[in-house]
C-alpha cells in the first residue's frame, strides 16, 4: 500500500511529497515485527532505487511469505534526486546533518523530523547510500562502535563483504542511522557502488542479504540461508587511506574487492602532457582493498583508495 508521509506546498505551484510503500500481513498485532527499508537521503545516491525495486517486485509476488511489516522508502530527498544534488536543494544543507529534526524549524529539518516519525517504532532499518562521483565502493556496513556488538549479528545476515565498525565523531550525531538507533530501532548503514549510478550485481546481491535478515528476524516466512564469511574491521585491524601526492590522472591497475600486499602497486598517476608518470601508488599494508577512486581527476590529496588492513597476513615482503 503506497502511502504519504509528508506532504508541502512548494513556491510555482509545486509540491514536496514523501512516499513509503507498506508490505503487511493481514493480521496485525503489537507482536508483529516491523522494519523500514531507507534510501535517497542524498540525492546523487541512486543505487538504492534498484534495492527498493527489487525488493517491492520480490513481496508482490510472494505475499503469503509475508509474517511482519516492510516499509519502503526509495526517496527521502525527492528535489535532491530530481536535480541530482547530493544535499536539500535551494537550502545548501546535508539532509542526513539534520536529523532529527524539528517541525517548526527550516524545510529540511521538517523532512527529517517526519523520516524520523515515520520510521520510529521499527524494529529494524536500513539505511542505504552509495559512494559519491569521485570513488566506488565495495558492499559494506557502516556501524559505530558503541552499537557494534548489538548490530555486527543482523549485518552479518546480509551476507556482506564487509562490515566496517567505525570510532563516533560528532557529525554523525546527526545521522539518520544515530537518530533511530538512539530511539530503539537497530539501524545498519550500507554503503556500495558509485554516485548517480545503478550497479545491478551490488543491488541483487543486497537484494538478497535484505531477504535473508528478513527470514533471519521472521518478517518473512522463508529459509535462512547460510551466509559466507564476512569481513569485520576491529581493535586488531585498522583501514588505511590511501592518498594522491601530486595532481595528474589516476590510472588504476587493481579493481577493488581483492586481497593486496604491503608494497604491491595500486595504480600510477600519469601526466598526459609530458607523458610521465608522477606517482607511483602502493599498498602500504596487506588486506582488503574496498575503495578504489572513480573519477581519474586527482589534485594533492585525494582519496585514491581504502583499504582493510589484515594483521594475519602482515608478513615482511
Amino acid at each position: 500500500m503506497i502511502e504519504e508521509i509528508f506532504n508541502v506546498n512548494l513556491p510555482v505551484n509545486e509540491t514536496l511529497t514523501l512516499r513509503r510503500n507498506r508490505f503487511a500481513p493481514e493480521d496485525i498485532s503489537t507482536s508483529t515485527k516491523r522494519i523500514s527499508i531507507v534510501t535517497g537521503i542524498h540525492g546523487d545516491e541512486i543505487e538504492g532505487q534498484y534495492v527498493c525495486y527489487l525488493l517491492a517486485k520480490w513481496l508482490n509476488n510472494n505475499k503469503h511469505c509475508i509474517k511482519g511489516i516492510v516499509d519502503i522508502y526509495p526517496s527521502m530527498n525527492p528535489m535532491g534526486i530530481d536535480s541530482i544534488t547530493r544535499g536539500f536543494p535551494f537550502y545548501d544543507v546535508d539532509l542526513n546533518r539534520t536529523f532529527p529534526g524539528n517541525t517548526s524549524d527550516f524545510l529540511p529539518a521538517q523532512v527529517a523530523s517526519a523520516i524520523v516519525d515515520t520510521v520510529r517504532g521499527s524494529d529494524f532499518a536500513i539505511d542505504i547510500h552509495a559512494s559519491n562521483i569521485f570513488l566506488r565502493e565495495l558492499p559494506q556496513v557502516r556501524i559505530s562502535r558503541s552499537t557494534a556488538d548489538e548490530l555486527i549479528p543482523l549485518a552479518e545476515k546480509l551476507d556482506i563483504e564487509f562490515i566496517w565498525v567505525y570510532d563516533a565523531v560528532t557529525v554523525l550525531e546527526s545521522t539518520f542511522a544515530h537518530a533511530m538507533n538512539s530511539l530503539g530501532t537497530k539501524t545498519l548503514v550500507v554503503e556500495m557502488g558509485v554516485g548517480m549510478r545503478i550497479t545491478k550485481e551490488y543491488g541483487q546481491s543486497l537484494t538478497k542479504g535484505i531477504l535473508n535478515l528478513l527470514a533471519h528476524v521472521g518478517i518473512i516466512d522463508r529459509p535462512v540461508l547460510p551466509t559466507t564469511k564476512t569481513m569485520v574491521s576491529n581493535l586488531h585491524s585498522e583501514v588505511f587511506f590511501v592518498n594522491a601526492s601530486k595532481p595528474g590522472i589516476f590510472i588504476p591497475i587493481l579493481e577493488h574487492n581483492v586481497t593486496v600486499l604491503k608494497g604491491e602497486k595500486l595504480g600510477e598517476i600519469i601526466d598526459p602532457l609530458s607523458g610521465t608518470i608522477e606517482e607511483t601508488i602502493i599498498s602500504p599494508c596487506n588486506g582488503l582493498l574496498f575503495t578504489i577512486r572513480e573519477y581519474p581527476v586527482v589534485y594533492e590529496g585525494s582519496l585514491l583508495a581504502r583499504i582493510l588492513e589484515d594483521p594475519k597476513e602482515d608478513t615482511p615482503l
